[in-house]
């Protein structure tokens, strides 16, 4: 038997597509490199959330070396619809984005935290120096999702009245 790309021509054993499609595998099915049997549920979420006929008219609008990589694509792209029907992907990216945001929040305010806690140890004249040291060190132009050391401590002081600027999906990964 010829072998090309893991696959035996003139197997008995149809690739994971063409099974679940109930056809025949030819010799030049453009699924069976990328959906191999013995990997069924692979195909089986591309295919509810895309459509077999779809899967099939983008991988043969692509070159070859990118199929493999458009493949892993769809394969989480699809996953992540199953699992969120509503926002897929961007509901995953989301909450990743909320987790970041959270951790610079954290990440500074213990370094504000740091920095008063050594102006404290060096300054015994009291809060009033060791606030406007803080001051002079804050980053000059500070990301818009990481405010600066001192803004972040003091937004932060009140927890239960700190509201996180992009609760909802809606907000900038929309936009893109």
């Amino acid at each position: 038997m010829k072998e090309s790309g893991g696959r035996k021509y003139g197997a008995l054993s149809p690739c994971a597509a063409c099974k679940l499609l109930r056809r025949r595998c030819a010799q030049d099915c453009v699924f069976a490199p990328y959906f191999p049997a013995d990997e069924p549920q692979k195909f089986a979420s591309v295919h509810k959330v895309f459509g077999a006929s779809n899967v099939n008219k983008m991988l043969q609008e692509l070159p070859e070396h990118q199929r493999s990589d458009a493949v892993s694509s769809m394969v989480y792209e699809a996953n992540a619809r199953v699992r969120d029907p509503v926002y897929g992907c961007v509901g995953a990216i989301s909450s990743l984005q909320q987790q970041i945001d959270t951790l610079q929040t954290q990440l500074a305010l213990a370094q504000a935290e740091v920095v008063h806690m050594r102006m404290r140890q060096f300054s015994p004249e009291g809060e009033a120096s060791a606030v406007t040291t803080t001051a002079v060190g804050l980053p000059e132009n500070p990301s818009n999702t990481t405010k600066s050391l001192l803004f972040s401590s003091m937004d932060m002081v009140d927890h239960h009245h700190h509201h996180h600027h992009q609760t909802s999906i809606g907000g900038s990964l929309w936009s893109c």
